[in-house]
């Protein structure tokens, strides 16, 4: 067994039933505890968008929003859902969606605690995160240097390599075959005797710009990340919906029959396409509920390390804003996803679904002309906008264990990776990121169980007493 089959084992064992009940589980017991947080949705989308007066932090909520939702609408959004539907069957999507569901409780949680532990460092700025929440809060500080360590290694993976991988992957077919291309890369072969391929060349050359273009944004900090973020994320997601909305229109006449065909494979006992006799509803919640867990982030702790910077009056007014990161990005995003990929599988009965990638590519495919262009720019902005999102997250991690000193040789470290990820293969790094996640949500979730006392009383003193204007001095 090689290193990658290793960490593939590793990987796919960590993220089996037990983590998977685990995050699942803590969303349902936060739902119930926090008396279902969810129903104030349509007034923390109003507060998103709300400049909070008199409030104390470095960016506004929004652009605090922006950024951890840079860092989480990526290419598991568009990749991730095909997947999970070629593997675990149209069920899945149901699975996923209400996994955001559910999740909203967790994010809303999340970015509570992350308020109510900040803190204020020498500099002037606020920081803050799991890490803060455990030693803080919960006094286990060992743990919190854990979390900051994982959370780090899996920044360089899932936050960086395999996202330029993508971008690198994406311009590479779009200019391979391009004669000028060729040209180019056969006249620098002759100058200096190297052997480049047009694809080796593309990726050279798409890694050099990306290390530009991410050190202009990066070296600014939160508020430059955040400044890029709230204009590109907005465009990008807005653009993707569109798109999505125009192939549902095309398969109006099978978009009921897609409802029906989700809801009834999510329960039934029944092989469907990607499933396994005897157990499709196991499979179809397996990738579902993963998939689901993978694209909102919501038990990771992730985002609360941007929700502690925000500009907010009391931490439940910045929990409610955070919450509406897993709402757009799974009850909304993913979902639209799912109808647009199980009307195109009853649209085109003869292609083969068990092909995530391809599944995605036919279905936008049906977009004349700027279908394909669509999909190449989402993936290419959710991929670059997750880069600079998981930056701002590993070097508060860093931060955290070596002071504000490390934070130019971290970012030093993020951009080579970014070249890095360009022109290697990824399969190690990817396997190893995603067990670091799994190892970073678990500090998080401990924070979360064990201070759920903590949340339930300021949600109780802020939301449900009709208190959200009340301004909290002591942040």
């Amino acid at each position: 067994m090689n290193l990658e089959q290793l960490t593939a084992t590793i990987s796919d064992y960590i993220w089996s039933w037990p983590m998977i009940i685990l995050l699942l589980g803590t969303h349902i017991f936060l739902t119930i505890r926090l008396r279902v947080p969810q129903r104030k949705i349509f007034t923390a989308i109003r507060l998103s968008f709300t400049k909070d007066k008199d409030s104390t932090g470095d960016v506004s909520q929004f652009s605090a929003l922006a950024t951890s939702l840079a860092a989480t609408i990526g290419t598991g959004n568009i990749i991730g859902v095909a997947t999970a539907v070629s593997l675990g069957g149209p069920g899945a999507v149901l699975w996923c969606w209400l996994t955001g569901i559910f999740g909203i409780a967790t994010k809303y949680g999340e970015g509570l605690l992350a308020i109510k532990y900040r803190i204020r460092t020498s500099d002037g700025t606020m920081i803050g995160g799991p890490m803060y929440a455990l030693e803080r809060g919960l006094k286990m500080k060992w743990l919190a240097v854990l979390f900051c360590i994982f959370t780090a290694i899996a920044a360089f993976g899932i936050g960086n390599g395999v996202q330029a991988n993508a971008i690198s992957k994406n311009f590479a077919e779009l200019f391979s075959d391009n004669s000028s291309v060729a040209a180019l890369a056969s006249s620098i072969n002759s100058a200096t005797g190297m052997s480049l391929t047009p694809d080796t060349f593309v990726s050279i050359l798409v890694g050099i710009c990306l290390m530009v273009l991410v050190g202009v944004v990066i070296i600014g900090g939160v508020k430059s990340i955040g400044r890029i973020c709230s204009a590109l994320v907005p465009f990008m997601a807005i653009l993707y919906v569109m798109g999505c909305l125009y192939i549902l229109s095309v398969n109006h006449q099978y978009l009921w029959d897609a409802i029906c065909w989700i809801c009834r494979d999510a329960f039934s006992l029944k092989a469907s396409v990607g499933g396994a006799a005897g157990a499709a509803i196991m499979v179809g919640a397996r990738y579902g509920i993963a998939r689901g867990l993978f694209s909102n982030e919501s038990g990771l702790g992730s985002a609360p390390i941007v929700a502690a910077a925000a500009q907010t009056r009391n931490s439940v007014r910045q929990a409610l804003v955070s919450s509406t990161g897993t709402f757009w990005d799974t009850v909304v995003v993913c979902a639209i996803t799912g109808l647009v990929l199980v009307t195109s599988i009853l649209a085109y009965p003869e292609i083969d679904f068990h092909d995530g990638g391809l599944l995605t590519k036919k279905a936008f495919g049906m977009i004349p002309y700027v279908g394909t262009p669509i999909l190449t720019f989402g993936i290419l902005t959710f991929a670059f906008s997750t880069i600079l999102g998981w930056s701002y997250y590993g070097e508060k991690a860093m931060e955290y264990l070596g002071g504000k000193k490390i934070i130019r040789y971290y970012r030093i470290i993020w951009l080579i990776i970014c070249f890095l990820g360009c022109v290697l293969s990824l399969g190690v790094v990817w396997n190893i990121a995603d067990i670091m996640n799994a190892l970073m949500a678990l500090p998080n979730l401990a924070a979360l169980l064990l201070l759920s006392g903590v949340i339930a009383h300021e949600t109780k003193r802020y939301l449900w007493s009709g208190k959200l204007d009340e301004i909290d001095r002591t942040l």
